[in-house]
């Protein structure tokens, strides 16, 4: 059946291929323009981006007309050849070959924008890999919750 409304939040982060700090700042708002240009492309709307070295968060709400699979999978293929092509990044460009989306309530997106604004302060006291496993602890206590 065709959905010809919906309103719905995802909180992407992106990971560097082994989580190689290869995103320069120096390149950083050009990689984020780009992404925001697929995500307007597509027909979705980019709330907030910031790319930091090693992952990159933001925020989209998606069109009706392209599921969160094909819209990540758009932006990462894209994204690598636009940071590849211009060698924006050292070396040899990847994305990791999965990613992370998760689901905000409209309530949150505030919230959510001012986290991903936040992101360069943020990491001055917490690194990425103890970041991610707060995500990962938080989104699978919901799903535990909801097998129950």
């Amino acid at each position: 059946m065709q959905i010809e409304y919906n309103n719905i939040y995802i909180h992407f982060v992106f990971t560097t291929f082994n989580r190689t700090k290869s995103i320069p700042e120096k390149n950083r708002e050009r990689i984020e323009k780009y992404i925001t240009g697929i995500v307007n492309n597509k027909g979705c709307h980019l709330y907030r981006i910031y790319a930091n070295p090693e992952h990159v968060h933001f925020l989209v709400s998606l069109d009706a007309k392209i599921d969160t699979e094909s819209l990540a999978t758009i932006i990462a293929d894209s994204s690598e050849r636009f940071i590849n092509e211009n060698k924006l990044c050292p070396g040899y460009f990847n994305w990791q070959q999965s990613c992370s989306a998760f689901s905000v309530s409209k309530g949150d997106v505030d919230k959510v924008c001012k986290y991903i604004i936040n992101q360069k302060e943020h990491h001055k006291t917490i690194d990425y890999a103890q970041e991610h496993e707060t995500f990962l602890k938080f989104y699978q206590q919901t799903i535990n919750i909801q097998k129950k």
